[in-house]
């Protein structure tokens, strides 16, 4: 392992013009950095402990930040659980001094609010907590009349953050960021503030819409297969005894003291990182972050102990019901990210699974003995799993799948894989990261997750390195000693699960918003200015190069100077709207292999060459990809074409392709997340949409792999563009297109499409669709102009202002206000992405049943009489000016933007319009846009809930209710 090497460095006078003191401008700070680090990575500790990870990546003038805290469910108190989740929702609120407009007055209504829940948590009788409830919603209505919601929001509006998150899980709490790399100063004033005095405010609003985020997991089968999963690994550890969201009874049942000792004991310094990627200076960064956050007191952190898991000594069996289709999950328990456990079976899942060439995706999906099957490691700080899902075919048990994962397992057990997969395994994983760290987030996640589970960068750098020493004996021995009847098996199963009973909520009253109120903070944030960084579009001739190869055909060409890697792409302006066998031979050929190469040998020799290969196809597209190393391309080229022109029939690929289709099809009907989307196509469409142009069962049984083939070989015979963004010159890639690209002298005309034409709305009306859930989703629908660019301008400023962000209308009403949602949005975009094509207004939301006919009323409102706040439209207008200020659109994305510009019918950056001409738009303009296009317009109302549930006299006010079936909205 490569020593790091520990270096002083001083700060200089340059930091002066950065509002850095003369004494941080003179101090010497000491940063370590690693060999042979792709990162380049400095790591910065201050004198109170605080870790800094600075990486210089200047993709574009902005720095992704994470602020880490090293705390996560597993540290919540046992009585309250769900609080460090909690807690990181109350994060947002602000603090004595940002977020209210008296705070003096409301520390006082806090206290008694704080007071009367310790109260309340322990009172059993119910008209008690009735009367309780009612005292803290009443004292908490007249708190918000002093409160700020969403100040946080507009100050990062304001310094045009882009981002704005947090999250939870098991090890950790973590503040998401992307600011633009002239308010970093600004921002870690506002984050220092933040991090050193939050104020529970608008504690039982909040409360609620935790309620809802409990409620969505409630009846998400996903998630509770996950419970259910780390309930049976870790019987003792937190990470199974206790869930990040928390009980119910603990959510009824909140401590706002538990919550501010929590905050004491880990929100300090030393048990926190800030992580930063992007374009900076990482010596001017670590000396402003020192300003702010060097005056942060440390304190020790308490140690977290636990008692150690008793070996499991045969299979623990799990049972979850839920309307989601059946599927079998089955884990095995090993040591933390720290030890050797780790490496191990990071190589073992990749030797499972790495979607090409591993033994489950060779023995089970490419031969297709089961629908589904894939593996993954989950490594956390404490303990560590090994994890296998499946997905069982039509008239398979998911015994049946059980067995054939774990016969991988033995596999692995016997040495019966190859020899050169495990060195192919590390170069594709380093591959990977490589490709990874071309995105700031994602350089900026490694260093959090290195931070949260405590192992050091040194480690991360070299890690595959040390993968690579592990030779084959040695896995086959770790496999033997680890893996045999100690796992613990998830059966999902489709059923209505009883236990489940949804968090009730209280009554609510509707709390103040103060939107045009602002603190003295962040007035002083908006008057500390900075220069402005110019924007930069897209130029077309210049960004881009537009190559021609033979037969004339256009291949568009971007430079990749960051490494040595390709992405190749066929793109063909046809679907299944002009073929419906179409995509059926694309996904077919997944199966296939050449006259040399059998299907399994076909994807280990791409394996081998570092190129992963994909093919897809939408209603209007077709997708060929390759993505790899530069130095294999030509190999990986020919290969590839090998497959296109020869592709070998089998009859019984086929067989089980289509017999895989249709059970894919029945499994869509009971998934809530396909429903909706087929509800929301039954919404434009009517009875006949695109979804709906799929072959029957009739016709998919009478397919041949003859009329397949056929459609293969014949696939470059059509006109298509080819985008290329890689390290190879100009002329090398036409040389090699030219050399392995088979195509025709002459091409065929692409098939006529079907047309399928959005259906009017004339009148509203309510479809229903009935699914077994605790919560409703609510979307309604209005059809409006033709696209037209030159509305994108005044769109994007509506957007923003009436539902596109925190600071939106929509979120302050409905989620801050009412509490009636943990997500609501409204936007107004052209949905199809065709020119040709309708802009629609959405209003969406997911909330309880019982309040799905409040949801109802206040979009209604929103809509016909939208609120006027100057400070919200400010805020949106500079929000937008900002982001486009440092926006970069780079890499293969230049590629894709000019094929959808082509699509709409444009041929620059529509970007530029938008810039020059939403500084010049008043509120007057969103008012008069939203007048025109938006208030009183007619509206399909789509609603999905439980029948048993659901209001339907509420519902037949806003117009005729018409029940749809499975059938309707997907078609067969």
């Amino acid at each position: 392992m490569k020593k790091s090497k520990f270096i002083m460095n001083a700060v200089v006078a340059l930091f002066l013009l950065f509002g850095v003191s003369n004494i941080y401008a003179q101090k010497q700070y000491a940063f370590k950095t690693f060999e042979n680090d792709p990162l380049k990575t400095r790591i910065y500790t201050l004198d109170n402990g605080l870790t800094i990870y600075t990486s210089v990546y200047k993709n574009a003038p902005r720095i992704q930040t994470y602020i880490a805290v090293k705390a996560g469910s597993k540290n919540d108190p046992h009585e309250t659980t769900g609080l460090a989740h909690y807690f990181e929702h109350m994060m947002f609120k602000g603090t004595s001094h940002f977020g209210s407009l008296d705070y003096a007055k409301e520390s006082v209504m806090i206290a008694k609010i704080d007071s009367l829940f310790e109260i309340y948590r322990v009172t059993k009788d119910s008209a008690r907590r009735d009367f309780l409830y009612h005292n803290i919603d009443s004292i908490s209505f007249a708190a918000s009349k002093l409160a700020i919601p969403n100040e946080y929001d507009k100050m990062m509006s304001i310094i045009g953050a882009t981002g704005t998150n947090a999250f939870t899980s098991l090890e950790q709490t973590v503040y998401v960021e992307d600011v633009p790399s002239n308010q970093l100063e600004n921002w870690l004033a506002i984050e220092s503030e933040r991090f050193s005095s939050p104020v529970l405010r608008l504690f039982h609003t909040e409360l609620e819409t935790i309620y809802e985020e409990k409620n969505m997991t409630l009846t998400n089968d996903n998630r509770k297969v996950y419970d259910a999963l780390l309930s049976g690994l870790f019987q003792k550890h937190p990470y199974g005894t206790q869930t990040t969201i928390g009980d119910a009874e603990h959510l009824r049942n909140p401590s706002m003291k538990n919550i501010r000792e929590y905050f004491a004991k880990y929100y300090v310094p030393n048990n926190m990182a800030i992580c930063l990627s992007g374009d900076f200076d990482p010596d001017q960064a670590v000396a402003l972050i020192d300003k702010y956050w060097g005056k942060i007191k440390s304190s020790p952190v308490p140690e977290f102990t636990f008692e150690p898991e008793t070996p499991i000594t045969a299979p623990i069996i799990k049972e979850v019901l839920g309307p989601d289709a059946e599927n079998i999950t089955l884990s095995y328990r090993f040591d933390g990210a720290n030890s050797d456990d780790a490496k191990y079976i990071s190589m073992i899942d990749m030797i499972l699974s790495n979607s090409a060439a591993g033994l489950i995706d060779l023995n089970l999906n490419q031969k297709q003995k089961v629908l589904n099957a894939t593996s993954y490691s989950m490594i956390q700080k404490d303990y560590s799993a090994e994890v296998l899902t499946g997905k069982a075919k039509t008239g398979q048990s998911l015994d049946e799948v059980r067995d054939l994962l774990l016969a991988q397992i033995e596999l692995i057990k016997k040495g019966d894989f190859p020899d050169w997969l495990t060195s192919a395994i590390v170069n594709d994983l380093k591959l990977k990261q490589m490709k990874s760290y071309e995105d700031n987030s994602n350089r900026g996640m490694a260093y959090v997750e290195s931070f949260t589970v405590g192992s050091s960068w040194d480690k991360e750098v070299t890690k595959y390195d040390e993968m690579a020493k592990l030779t084959k004996q040695q896995i086959v021995e770790f496999a033997n000693k680890h893996f045999g009847n100690n796992y613990v098996l998830v059966y999902k199963k489709t059923g209505k699960d009883k236990t489940v009973h949804k968090v009730k909520k209280p009554k609510i009253t509707k709390i103040q918003i103060n939107r045009d109120m602002s603190s003295d903070f962040l007035k002083k944030i908006e008057a500390n200015k900075v220069p402005d960084i110019e924007p930069v579009f897209i130029d077309y001739s210049r960004d881009m190069k537009k190559l021609t190869m033979k037969n004339n055909i256009s291949v568009l060409y971007k430079e990749n100077i960051d490494n040595k890697t390709f992405d190749l792409y066929y793109v063909f302006n046809m679907g299944s709207d002009n073929d419906k066998k179409l995509p059926l031979a694309i996904d077919y050929l997944k199966y296939l292999g050449t006259s040399k190469f059998t299907p399994e040998a076909l994807k280990q020799e791409f394996y081998k060459l570092g190129v992963s290969m994909d093919v897809s196809a939408s209603n209007d597209r077709v997708y060929v990809s390759l993505s790899g190393l530069s130095e294999t391309m030509d190999k990986s080229l020919e290969l590839f074409e090998s497959l296109l022109t020869d592709p070998q029939p089998n009859k019984e690929a086929l067989d089980n392709l289509v017999n895989d289709k249709l059970k894919k099809r029945t499994d869509a009907k009971l998934n809530p997340q396909n429903i909706f989307s087929s509800i929301v196509m039954y919404g434009i469409y009517g009875p006949k949409s695109p979804n709906k142009n799929i072959l029957s069962e009739t016709e998919l049984k009478a397919v041949t792999p003859e009329e397949l083939i056929s459609r293969i070989k014949e696939l470059n015979s059509f006109e298509h563009k080819v985008l290329y963004y890689g390290s190879e010159t100009t002329d090398n890639v036409v040389n090699i297109l030219n050399k392995q690209h088979n195509v025709p002298a002459q091409f065929k005309p692409i098939p006529a499409p079907v047309v399928f034409t959005e259906a009017p709305i004339e009148k509203s009306q309510v479809y229903f669709v009935n699914y077994d859930m605790k919560q409703a989703q609510l979307l309604m629908l209005s059809k409006s102009q033709v696209y037209n660019k030159d509305s994108e301008p005044i769109v994007t400023l509506f957007n923003e202002y009436f539902g596109g962000s925190m600071n939106s209308i929509v979120f302050q009403e409905l989620r801050e206000a009412r509490s009636l949602a943990y997500t609501a949005v409204g936007f107004y975009q052209n949905m199809l992405r065709k020119k040709e094509s309708h802009y629609y207004n959405l209003s969406y939301i997911q909330t309880q049943t019982d309040k799905l006919n409040d949801a109802m009323t206040a979009f209604y409102e929103l809509m016909d009489n939208m609120p006027l706040a100057q400070k919200n439209f400010d805020l949106a207008k500079n929000a937008i000016v900002q982001k486009l200020r440092t926006e970069r659109v780079t890499k293969s994305d230049v590629l894709f933007s000019y094929l959808d510009d082509l699509k709409m019918g444009i041929d620059y950056d529509i970007r530029k319009d938008i810039f020059t001409k939403v500084a010049t738009f008043t509120l007057d303009d969103v008012k008069k846009f939203e007048e025109q296009y938006i208030k009183a317009q007619p509206k399909n109302i789509m609603v999905m809930g439980d029948k048993a549930t659901i209001d339907f006299k509420g519902l037949k006010k806003y117009g005729k209710v018409t029940d749809l079936t499975m059938t309707d909205i997907f078609g067969y």
